[in-house]
C-alpha cells in the first residue's frame, strides 16, 4: 500500500453535504502506512458533524475494496469549523453567528435556542449564547443562573463584561444585569443600544458558533442585530398550528427582503406532537400535524426537524437544566438531530453562498 493508493481510493468518498470528494476538499491528512495497517485523519467542517460515522465506514470500505481487502484501517477525526465572514472587526473570534427567531411568542424559541447551544457544545464545538430578548429574557432561568452577575475586566482602558459559563457555554442576557422583579421599560433605541453593548462590550473570545436567542416578531432588535453583526444564517421556530405558521411566514419574508437577504438555514417545528412518558411510542398531534414541514416545503426551506411536546422538556427548562443537559433520551435525540441539521446547513451555506457581512439598511 502506498499513500497514492490510499488517496486514490479516498477520492471515491464524498463529503455528504458539500458534494465533493474528501481528497479534492483537502480533508485528508497524516496518512501513515505500516505493513497492512493504515491510519489517517479526516478534517471535519465542524466538531459537531453528524455524518462522521458514515464517512468513516465509507473510507474503510473504499480502502478494503480498492487497495487491500486485508487492510486494518484506523480513521481519526479532527475539525476545522468553516466560516465565511467578511468583517473581522466585530466579534473577530466568532466563526459563525446563528439567529434563532420566531414570528410570535410562545412557540418555544428560547427552549430551542438553549438546547441547540448545548447540543452543539456536546459535539465538541465552542459555543456562546446571547439572549437578545430584552423584554422577556429566559436564559437566567433556563440555565439556573438567576441572581448571578457577570464579572468585569479592563481591556485597553475600557471595561469589558466576562460572560457567565454553564454547561461549557458562554452566556449573556439582560436578565443577568437587571433584577428580574423589575420590568425593562425601554424605548426601541435603548433596547438596541443594549444589544450593541452585548456585541462590542462582552468578551466572547473564540467561538465556533454564537447562538442568538432573538425576541419574537420582526422589529427593531432584529434590524439592530443584522446591522451590528454578520449573521451566518437564521433558524425559524414554529409550532404546527396555523396561527404560528402565519407569523412564521412574516419572519421568512423579513429575511428574504433584498436589503436584508440573510440566509435562512431552515425551519424547526416545536411541539410537533405530544408523547406521554408512559407511552413513548404514541404521538398525539395536539396543535395539528406537520404544519411546519408543509411551510418549509412551500418556501423551499430546509426542514430541520421536529421537537416533541414532552413534559420533561418544560420541567428541565424551568429547573435550570435544559433537556440536552438532562437524561431524557427522547428529547435529547430530537435536539441532537436538529442541531446536526443546522451545522450541516451552515457548512453548505459557507461553501456555496457569498461571504457573510453586516447588512446596510437604506432609509
Amino acid at each position: 500500500m502506498t499513500e497514492a493508493d490510499i488517496l486514490k481510493a479516498l477520492s471515491n468518498v464524498q463529503e455528504p453535504d458539500l458534494g465533493k470528494d474528501l481528497v479534492t476538499l483537502n480533508m485528508i491528512k497524516d496518512i501513515v502506512i505500516k505493513d497492512n495497517e493504515v491510519s489517517f485523519t479526516i478534517i471535519l467542517t465542524t466538531p459537531a458533524c453528524p455524518m462522521k460515522e458514515m464517512m468513516k465506514t465509507a473510507c474503510v470500505n473504499a480502502i478494503k475494496l480498492l487497495v487491500n481487502k486485508e487492510a486494518i484501517v484506523q480513521v481519526n477525526f479532527t475539525s476545522k469549523t468553516t466560516t465565511n465572514r467578511k468583517d473581522d472587526k466585530v466579534l473577530p473570534g466568532v466563526k459563525n453567528i446563528i439567529a434563532v427567531i420566531s414570528g410570535k411568542g410562545g412557540v418555544g424559541k428560547s427552549t430551542v435556542a438553549a438546547n441547540l447551544a448545548i447540543a452543539l457544545s456536546a459535539g465538541g464545538a465552542k459555543i456562546g449564547l446571547m439572549d437578545a430578548d430584552i423584554y422577556g429574557p429566559s436564559v437566567p432561568i433556563m440555565f439556573g443562573v438567576r441572581g448571578e452577575r457577570p464579572m468585569m475586566k479592563e481591556v485597553d482602558g475600557k471595561g469589558v463584561i466576562i460572560p457567565l459559563e454553564k454547561y461549557g457555554i458562554k452566556l449573556m442576557s439582560i436578565g443577568l444585569l437587571v433584577d428580574e422583579k423589575n420590568a425593562v421599560v425601554w424605548r426601541g433605541p435603548m433596547a438596541s443600544s443594549a444589544i450593541k453593548q452585548f456585541v462590542t462590550e462582552v468578551d466572547w473570545g473564540d467561538l465556533d458558533y454564537l447562538v442568538i436567542d432573538m425576541p419574537p416578531g420582526t422589529g427593531d432588535i432584529h434590524l439592530t442585530i443584522m446591522q451590528t453583526v454578520p449573521v451566518t444564517g437564521v433558524v425559524i421556530v414554529t409550532t404546527p398550528q396555523d396561527v404560528a405558521l402565519a407569523d412564521a411566514k412574516k419572519g421568512i419574508a423579513m429575511f428574504g427582503q433584498a436589503q436584508i437577504n440573510v440566509p435562512i438555514l431552515g425551519l424547526v417545528e416545536n411541539m410537533a406532537y405530544f408523547t406521554p412518558a408512559e407511552l413513548p411510542e404514541n404521538k398525539y398531534y395536539i396543535f395539528g400535524k406537520e404544519g411546519g414541514k408543509r411551510l418549509a416545503d412551500e418556501y423551499d426551506l430546509s426542514f430541520l426537524g421536529q421537537i416533541p411536546l414532552i413534559q420533561s422538556i418544560r420541567e428541565a427548562g424551568d429547573s435550570g437544566t435544559p433537556a440536552m443537559a438532562n437524561t431524557d433520551e427522547l428529547s435529547k435525540e430530537a435536539f441532537s438531530n436538529f442541531a446536526g441539521n443546522v451545522v450541516r446547513n451552515i457548512a453548505i451555506r459557507n461553501a456555496n453562498l457569498p461571504q457573510t457581512k453586516i447588512i446596510e439598511m437604506v432609509n
